[in-house]
């Protein structure tokens, strides 16, 4: 099964390599991208943007599609900021996700002071080791391991997949988990939400920014990171130190659009738009 969208609103690349997301790899003419226990292949064909698969339905809403990213790009532009005009305007096919919220709390402890390539590639050992391994029309792939299975493992198993001193925040919290569930954290709004992730072992001020942001949806969260830091030095003229102020600043500045606009701003800085 399949569906397409408008290219100009929703371009793969952009939105799966912006850093929000860590389980995608190119494949044919766009890539593979997993969440769970599901896949899709996704691709731009001329105007359209084309998402093939058996849970067509799970992978609308996981790329916020019923969402119009038009009038968020033309806010973003009335700030008249220039590199947040020039990254709405060439990256405006870029979405934020709604993603699977137990791996992205799992998937941001193992961000914390990683890059990219990195990060995929612990996730991806330990997706092979205690995810189920599942066939699709583009080829077998493995399922996000269950809180259940990464409770279930040991502290080396982490250290093995490369998660370094990570391993034992994985440990930890996927055991905490395991025994709470994460229920507590719905409906929490999201300050509450971040104070209540800081919680679990593992877990700081910018990890919790980002699984508010990308795992629960909560727009009013600025994760600031070396990038973040220089945008603010560099384009907005900011003198501050501490990332916590940083990231108020960002908030109070942009509102109710500041995840959008946090994703614009990084992304495009990292392409040196």
């Amino acid at each position: 099964m399949k569906f397409d969208f408008d290219a100009r609103y929703f371009n793969p690349e952009h939105t799966l390599d912006c850093g929000q997301v860590f389980r995608f790899s190119r494949y044919k003419d766009g890539f593979l991208s997993l969440s769970a226990d599901k896949i899709c292949y996704v691709h731009t064909d001329g105007v359209k943007t084309v998402v093939e698969s058996d849970d067509t339905d799970y992978f609308y809403n996981y790329f916020d599609l019923d969402r119009d990213y038009a009038q968020i790009v033309e806010r973003a532009k009335s700030y008249n900021i220039p590199l947040l005009t020039r990254s709405a305007e060439s990256c405006k096919g870029l979405r934020i996700l709604n993603q699977n919220r137990e791996e992205m709390i799992y998937s941001f402890i193992i961000s914390q002071n990683n890059n990219i390539p990195r990060i995929k590639g612990i996730i991806s050992r330990i997706c092979e080791g205690l995810g189920e391994k599942r066939s699709s029309p583009f080829g077998e792939y493995y399922t996000f391991p269950t809180t259940s299975a990464l409770a279930g493992a040991d502290v080396s198993f982490f250290r093995g997949a490369g998660a370094g001193y990570r391993d034992e925040y994985l440990n930890k919290t996927s055991n905490a988990i395991l025994k709470n569930g994460i229920q507590k954290l719905e409906g929490l709004d999201g300050e509450e939400l971040k104070r209540e992730l800081l919680t679990y072992t593992g877990i700081g001020p910018k990890v919790a920014d980002c699984i508010a942001l990308f795992g629960f949806g909560k727009m009013q969260s600025f994760p600031v990171d070396t990038w973040v830091e220089k945008i603010y030095r560099e384009d907005f003229g900011g003198t501050l130190k501490d990332r916590k102020k940083i990231a108020a600043y960002f908030v109070e500045t942009f509102g109710e659009y500041s995840g959008y606009i946090q994703q614009y701003l990084f992304y495009g800085k990292r392409l040196n738009l």
